[in-house]
């Protein structure tokens, strides 16, 4: 696999791996700072009417350039199924985008995933003719049901979003990529940028965060980090690590060597 490749979704293509979110950041002035630095491609928005302003009644949508970012609309804040689906076609309406990143949540206090509420709302949106990008927990028998029942990728969790734990399994992760045929993009809980670099190093095709960045002291330096990070973890994966060992390797020759002294 090149360094270089490009990642397909559906009718999209994009260089960065890299999916930021737009949510909990001061201003939006910080947030287009930080989007700048994290050199992403794509940026989530969250459609329910009322996260698409500020104090001020700003509307989020002028402070993005959608000549250098393509918008994500996503279900954030939806509870079920059929709220799901109408805050996709909703987000359709507004930003004439036939793409989606699923979230249907089973409770406030978690966050995780509804897992029959998420499997039916994405049915129903690839039907629709959605390309839908569907986040889960990292379970890999549902990650195989979502593929099979359309979805263009699968998004499992590292961790409780906003939680910022990093991967909490990266076993399931590795079975979750073993066994798909979509690209696999780790979402939620990713906290620093060796969270990130982590993820790629299993193989994931991409990373979405939002408060990793949002939430750090500086989101703007945060953002830069998780940009190196991306690139320098994909790099990593595809240069191939030497196995882990029990015992010590000398990494210099202990025969032969050149100006050693008997």
């Amino acid at each position: 696999m090149a360094n270089n490749e490009k990642l397909k979704l559906g009718p999209f293509e994009f260089s960065s791996r890299l999916f930021v979110g737009t949510g909990k950041y001061s201003s939006f002035e910080l947030m287009q700072q930080a989007l700048e630095a994290s050199g992403c491609q794509v940026v989530t928005v969250a459609v329910r009417r009322e996260r698409l302003f500020d104090k001020q009644q700003r509307n989020i949508l002028d402070f993005l350039d959608r000549d250098r970012y393509t918008l994500l609309p996503n279900t954030a804040g939806c509870f079920n199924a059929e709220d799901a689906v109408r805050t996709a076609r909703l987000g359709r309406e507004l930003l004439d985008l036939d793409w989606v990143k699923l979230e249907v949540l089973a409770d406030t206090k978690t966050l995780l995933p509804d897992p029959l509420g998420t499997l039916e709302a994405t049915e129903t949106l690839v039907k629709d003719g959605f390309t839908v990008l569907v986040y889960t927990n990292d379970d890999p028998v549902m990650a195989q049901r979502l593929e099979q029942a359309g979805a263009t990728s699968v998004m499992p969790a590292a961790a409780p979003i906003g939680s910022g734990q990093g991967i909490l399994n990266p076993n399931n992760i590795r079975i979750i990529l073993e066994r798909a045929t979509v690209p696999i993009i780790v979402d939620a809980g990713v906290g620093t940028a060796s969270d990130v670099t982590l993820a790629m190093e299993l193989g994931a095709a991409g990373v979405l965060l939002n408060t990793g960045i949002a939430g750090a002291q500086d989101p703007v330096a945060m953002a830069r980090a998780m940009n190196h990070a991306i690139e320098a973890g994909r790099l990593a994966a595809n240069a191939g690590r030497i196995p882990r060992k029990l015992y010590a390797t000398a990494s210099s020759p202990v025969e032969g060597t050149i100006g050693v002294s008997k």
